[in-house]
């Protein structure tokens, strides 16, 4: 069964400006460059970008993702009023087929019950795609991604296995491997294979396998959902619930 897999990072309401999200973005991606060498060179689009490029080249400098940033506010239909509370949204890739790896953006939303995040999306096909699936590179990706964006939670996973896991809306993802933030509490025991690494001081990775875990393997889906509810005991995956603001 094909498996659409994608590492994503998520965190609450954060309010940050144009320039202090492009600074986090200039981190991620000369952090993301010594990963792999296809994530060196990314793309944006617009008109007027050569037809011998995949689009305009971006360069991983703040000057340029602040101008992106900015340039990707979110406005009102009527007036065209920028809603600040909203934030940024960019996204980016690095090549023209379905071999492309697309990261994307929000960012910088501080508005109640906001939820930002950054969205790494491998190749569809392509040996590429192999190349990527690979346990120790996506350590790096998340890796990376938590020293830039310090988000509560990231994981990599399939759609289709997250489909199976996720038993509440909006409570912290388990995959394949999972980033968790020290602000959601203390990882407990986990049992064998599991590997526990610290990020830093910012928090814990949990590689649950040396192997993709995929969704059509019912004792991968059983052992990530094992992993998942000695997590939930422990008290990392419920997340607070929005704040509304209504009594």
């Amino acid at each position: 069964m094909y498996e659409r897999f994608y590492a994503g990072a998520y965190w609450g309401p954060r309010k940050e400006t144009a320039l202090e999200c492009a600074r986090r973005a200039e981190l991620f991606f000369h952090m993301l460059a010594r990963c792999d060498p296809s994530f060196s060179q990314w793309y944006r689009g617009g008109r007027g970008a050569p037809r011998s490029l995949p689009g305009h080249p971006v360069r991983p400098e703040v000057a340029e993702w602040e101008q992106l940033f900015l340039r990707g506010r979110l406005r009102t239909d009527v007036g065209k009023k920028v809603i600040e509370e909203f934030g940024f949204m960019e996204y980016v890739w690095n090549a023209k087929t379905k071999e492309r790896t697309r990261v994307e953006f929000s960012c910088g939303a501080y508005s109640p019950g906001a939820v930002n995040s950054c969205l790494f999306k491998p190749p569809q096909v392509g040996p590429s795609r192999e190349r990527i699936l690979r346990s120790p590179l996506l350590a790096e990706v998340l890796t990376s991604v938590a020293t830039a964006w310090d988000p509560d939670f990231a994981m990599v996973s399939s759609s289709e296995m997250v489909d199976l896991v996720e038993k509440r809306n909006g409570e912290v993802r388990v995959g394949w491997l999972t980033y968790l933030s020290r602000r959601l509490g203390t990882v407990p025991p986990l049992p064998a294979p599991v590997r526990i690494e610290p990020v830093g001081t910012l928090g814990w990775l949990l590689v649950l396998s040396p192997e993709p875990m995929s969704a059509s393997n019912p004792e991968h889906v059983a052992f990530t959902s094992r992993v998942r509810e000695l997590l939930d005991r422990a008290g990392l995956i419920r997340r607070p619930d929005p704040v509304t603001g209504e009594e």
